[in-house]
């Protein structure tokens, strides 16, 4: 019930954010309406990442206690992650080829979030091998803790290596309007209702999965 609050929570406040986005946030003057995708894009970049933590966190959990619940977490975590990311890409490219005339560069920040996405999408395919479930959730927790080792590369790279990308600016204090940063920031927070949410119900799903398949094998 508590997950199904949050997702109709993270919705209806992503309804309002569009009123923000559209009527409220100014129009750039450089960009123009094309800049207000980015009300979109950083939260789901943020939350990709954020999920990818959880992941770590919740495989690091069940490699301690071997809990299933911790790996049915690491997976509904990585599922929307994923999904996140390959969103947060799409958009960046589309912000990109207004930006910079093209679709893709290889920009520092750009290529860590693909490198990411990789690892990510590559955890999911392994989860769908044919190995016991105790074995398959201990080599996912282990594949899962050492892919984080991209995350924080991919959140530092517009700052370790010189690029393009909106986010050194924004690191160097430039660039948003009051009205743009209110904005930005109820989109991270409407997002974040919506992605705990879905978290939870995707594990709960998960977990009762499992428990079907406990009653089959009885």
């Amino acid at each position: 019930m508590l997950f199904c609050a949050l997702s109709a929570a993270g919705g209806l406040a992503l309804a309002v954010c569009q009123w923000l986005i559209y009527m409220y946030a100014p129009l750039e003057r450089t960009m123009g309406l094309v800049q207000k995708i980015f009300y979109l894009h950083l939260p789901m970049a943020w939350w990709s990442m954020a999920s990818f933590l959880v992941v770590c966190v919740a495989g690091a959990a069940y490699l301690k206690t071997r809990n299933r619940v911790w790996d049915n977490l690491a997976a509904a975590a990585a599922e929307l992650g994923v999904l996140l990311a390959t969103l947060a890409l799409l958009t960046g490219s589309i912000w990109a080829r207004h930006s910079w005339g093209v679709w893709w560069t290889w920009d520092p920040r750009l290529t860590t979030t693909l490198v990411m996405w990789f690892l990510y999408a590559g955890y999911l395919v392994f989860r769908q091998q044919d190995l016991t479930p105790e074995r398959k959730a201990a080599l996912c927790a282990v594949i899962g803790i050492v892919a984080f080792i991209d995350v924080p590369l991919v959140f530092l790279s517009a700052r370790l290596w010189h690029s393009l990308h909106p986010a050194v600016f924004a690191a160097k204090g430039g660039g948003l309007e009051p009205e743009m940063r209110l904005t930005a920031l109820a989109c991270v927070l409407a997002f974040g209702f919506l992605w705990a949410g879905l978290i939870g119900l995707r594990a709960t799903q998960l977990r009762q999965a499992d428990r079907l398949t406990a009653i089959e094998e009885v």
